[in-house]
């Protein structure tokens, strides 16, 4: 099934707000899992998490890592006005920083990071080099990355059956969101030919479930 990409920002008050209500402990928890296990020595420092929407990832990263300090990127207004409340009432404020930014952004090219992440960014982004290249401008050499994002099935009819399986009893709007989110990821092969072609050599991609991609390796 050939990609059917979707708009790349989430700026509509409703779906921000679908979106940050939805149970996602299950695959964010997964996220946090994930890094734990492939960089046991990461303890403290600046991480970055890019397209941080609402924040949620972020809130259980400085939970499980309570020596980092975080700034997460996102450009939606809508998902960053709901992101802020969380983070307050998460008691992080301090620690948890995020910041409207539009990739590119030569601004984030000159801060360094001990560690890179970012959780269901990359389908939204018609180029996916901009992902790639704002890890390579933005991790300290030797700097753990991790990327999760949704993978999209052999077809048309498979997608239709993940968003009934995961999605089946959310709201319309959250139902279509990762209806249409499954159409526009990408495959496995074709997030190895962006890493061959971002000259990401070390990175290993893995499927991690039915619907997600794991991406990782050290800058």
């Amino acid at each position: 099934m050939e990609r059917i990409p979707e708009p790349e920002l989430m700026d509509d008050p409703e779906q921000a707000e679908a979106y940050a209500s939805a149970d996602f402990s299950e695959p964010h928890n997964a996220f946090v899992a994930h890094f734990r296990r492939l960089f046991r020595d990461f303890v403290a420092g600046r991480v970055l998490d890019l397209g941080c929407g609402p924040a949620d990832v972020g809130i259980r990263f400085c939970k499980a890592y309570p020596d980092a300090i975080m700034t997460g990127v996102d450009a939606s207004a809508a998902m960053l006005q709901l992101g802020y409340a969380a983070v307050r009432e998460a008691g992080l404020a301090e620690r948890l920083q995020l910041v409207q930014s539009y990739l590119p952004d030569e601004s984030l090219a000159a801060l360094q990071f001990n560690a890179v992440i970012s959780n269901s960014l990359l389908h939204h982004l018609d180029d996916p080099a901009v992902l790639w290249e704002t890890v390579k401008q933005t991790a300290k050499p030797g700097a753990p990355v991790l990327i999760m994002d949704l993978m999209r099935p052999a077809s048309f009819a498979e997608a239709g059956q993940l968003a009934g399986r995961y999605a089946g009893e959310a709201p319309p709007v959250l139902r279509r969101d990762f209806h249409n989110s499954l159409l526009a990821a990408y495959r496995p092969e074709e997030v190895r030919a962006q890493l061959y072609n971002a000259s990401l050599f070390g990175f290993r991609v893995e499927a991690v479930s039915d619907r997600h991609l794991l991406i990782w390796g050290n800058l």
